[in-house]
């Protein structure tokens, strides 16, 4: 089992791309693998309920870890309390952290 840490930085209302990226996180997910999602910038925009919010739920009802960058959601007006359901708010050093441990990032 390999562990990885996926970095979303692009928002999924601009970029369609992103989707691809929590499937990606799923499909790891299903191999075996321990996966975590870390959402920075503009990536935790869809942390808040709305729209794109089910599919983040669905990633991390899949198994994925799915963390939000605090101080991206404290830029954006977001309420770290009022988080889409499975996404817990972090600081970036948890990101310092799973390098440490030999996770394989992949940065969107």
């Amino acid at each position: 089992m390999a562990k990885y840490l996926l970095i979303e930085s692009r928002d999924p209302f601009e970029n369609n791309i992103v989707a691809r990226q929590y499937d990606l996180a799923v499909n790891l997910v299903k191999e075996g693998n321990d996966v975590t999602l870390f959402l920075v910038q503009n990536g935790v925009l869809p942390a808040r309920p709305g729209k794109f919010s089910p599919l983040l739920t669905n990633t991390a009802r899949a198994g994925v870890e799915l963390l939000a960058d605090e101080f991206s959601l404290r830029e954006r007006g977001i309420a770290a309390s009022k988080l889409a359901e499975g996404v817990r708010a972090t600081p970036l050093s948890i990101v310092i952290d799973q390098l440490a441990e030999g996770r394989k990032a992949l940065w969107h």
